[in-house]
């Protein structure tokens, strides 16, 4: 691979590009894979190009796993690629151009770190490696090398910027846009729709409350049905007594009547 980078932060919000850059000449293999991404499978790769959203493989039903384009085409497959996952994760996207032009600049498909070094590379098309080149930064002349190589030890902020690379000033590659985070800025990494887990955590608060009210008022109604059966089972010797307290009245009295007559 030809772009070199010491010690590069490959984020973990980003899928990954093999080789590691963001041109590619028309025909050429390119490999974007997600798996393992913080960890976890199941990852589909999907892509956008010229507004068209759709996955990597030509199929949804095999859109996990790696993403192999055996032969690259401009119209089909320049575009910005990411990782999804069941549509509530998605990684930080790359973006990859793929020319039938004679001449790219290579240059890493992830955004740097200041202080990184980075070597860009001017790259002709079934040409020798080594030729002399000129690099431009956001459309403005910037260097010239004998080799065809620009290196830069120590990459800042201001480093960050539309970067393309000429031969002879008649041919050109295209412009990519090299990214530069703040080395003390956390890595970006895969986001996650809080509002589906505020939704889910919601909903099972909810459950867990019904629950509760459920087994409060089952208890309740157990503990009332108990005292209306104590209640009842209670005044049960009551009424035997009085009714046969009355009996025994109703005989005296009886007797008291025939004893008289």
């Amino acid at each position: 691979m030809e772009v070199r980078v010491a010690d590069i932060k490959v984020y973990s919000g980003f899928p990954e590009v093999v080789p590691n850059r963001q041109q590619f000449f028309e025909l050429e293999s390119i490999t974007i894979s997600c798996e393992g991404l913080r960890g976890l499978t199941g990852w589909r790769v999907m892509k956008k190009i010229n507004g068209d959203l759709r996955t990597c493989a030509p199929t949804w039903d095999r859109a996990t796993g790696p993403c192999n384009i055996s032969n690259a085409y401009p119209k089909t497959d320049s575009g910005e690629y990411w990782c999804e996952m069941g549509r509530t994760q998605r990684s930080n996207s790359v973006n990859i151009t793929v020319t039938d032009g004679p001449v790219i600049l290579e240059s890493p498909a992830y955004p740097l770190l200041e202080g990184d070094n980075v070597t860009l590379l001017c790259k002709k098309k079934h040409a020798h490696p080594n030729f002399t080149a000129e690099f431009y930064k956001n459309g403005a002349f910037i260097g010239i090398s004998s080799t065809g190589k620009m290196m830069n030890p120590i990459v800042s902020k201001s480093d960050e910027g539309f970067y393309k690379c000429g031969i002879s000033k008649t041919e050109e590659s295209p412009e990519s846009w090299l990214a530069v985070g703040r080395a003390d800025a956390p890595p970006q990494v895969l986001r996650l729709d809080l509002y589906l887990v505020f939704g889910i955590g919601f909903c099972i608060l909810m459950v867990i409350i019904l629950v509760l009210l459920t087994g409060i008022f089952q208890h309740q109604k157990h503990q009332q049905t108990t005292r209306r059966h104590i209640e009842e089972t209670s005044l049960t010797p009551r009424v035997s007594i009085t009714n046969s307290t009355q009996a025994m009245r109703t005989l005296i009295t009886r007797s008291k009547v025939d004893e008289s007559s």
